[in-house]
């Protein structure tokens, strides 16, 4: 395996590209067609404490992103996290865009450093990237020429929360652009809901529940071919609960049947469910139905 070489600062960036010093210590933006000429440079895997934006106006040629590729059509961004292993671009030619990079530490001491690890599209997969419409592109297209004028401007007192504005406002646009996504995507909601549902349905009538445990939410994301942030907020933005809600609804409906229908003791219940302790399956069971499980079937019976 490749040794991942960690990128720490925008100023290691900025050196590794051969580019003069960053205008701002802590954020900068590059134009892909920059990082085009001098892809040579980076390495073939790397990884930073950096957060990433990249948007992408025309792209021929594929972006490595994790283990695989992915094939940008025109108008789209890509987010990355601290901490994610990326790399460089392969067949990668007469590509335009813009990658805002900057510093958690750029966010200390405003809200967005705290509200920023609620925008879970820094958690999707790369063939998850969002895809923008016309009139989406040309609102995106103004943030990023916002925040290369200021950041060519003098830096001043203000230019720090001036620069944050800007982040922050592109990353509403973007939950609210990836949530149309959720619903004009091409794989019908009712193939996604009908899928999760047989899923579930197999996995609590056979008896993977007794040898695996409860499932999680990243053996639905596997199994649907999604990461498991875009499954939940999909799945949210469909039906208003998240993947975990969606597991335990299936569960719950699970054990009325068996409550129900057979003899089985609340522990053998709990048992066939995957729950290792019959008191976290009673728990969960009250909090779910305001009833207990003998309670229910008492009533039931």
């Amino acid at each position: 395996m490749s040794k991942v070489t960690k990128m720490e600062s925008i100023a290691q960036i900025h050196r590794t590209l051969g580019l003069p010093g960053p205008q701002h210590p802590l954020v900068t933006m590059i134009a892909t067609q920059t990082i085009q000429a001098r892809r040579s440079r980076l390495p073939e895997s790397y990884v930073t404490n950096l957060y990433k934006v990249t948007f992408i106006t025309k792209l021929s040629g594929k972006f490595r992103y994790g283990q695989g590729y992915y094939d940008f059509d025109e108008g789209s961004i890509l987010f990355t996290a601290p901490n994610q292993v990326v790399g460089g671009a392969a067949s990668y030619e007469d590509n335009e865009g813009y990658s805002l990079i900057f510093h958690p530490d750029l966010l200390q001491g405003y809200p967005l450093a705290a509200k920023i690890n609620q925008y879970g599209f820094f958690s999707y997969a790369s063939n998850e990237a969002l895809h923008l419409s016309e009139e989406e592109r040309t609102s995106i297209h103004a943030i990023y020429t916002n925040i290369r004028q200021e950041l060519n401007s003098r830096i001043d007192d203000f230019s720090r929360e001036v620069l944050i504005a800007h982040i922050e406002l592109l990353l509403s646009y973007a939950k609210r652009f990836y949530k149309r996504q959720f619903c004009t995507r091409q794989v019908a909601t009712s193939e996604l809901l009908q899928q999760l549902e047989s899923l579930l349905h197999q996995y609590f009538a056979g008896e993977q529940a007794i040898t695996h445990g409860i499932p999680t939410v990243q053996y639905l994301a596997g199994h649907l071919h999604y990461s498991p942030n875009y499954l939940s907020d999909m799945l949210r933005s469909l039906t208003g609960l998240n993947a975990q809600q969606h597991i335990h609804q299936k569960l719950i409906e699970r054990s009325k049947e068996l409550l129900s229908g057979t003899t089985l003791s609340v522990s053998e219940v709990a048992y066939q469910l995957g729950f290792e302790h019959p008191q976290s399956f009673s728990r969960l069971f009250k909090m779910k139905t305001l009833l207990s499980p003998v309670q229910f079937r008492s009533g039931f019976n």
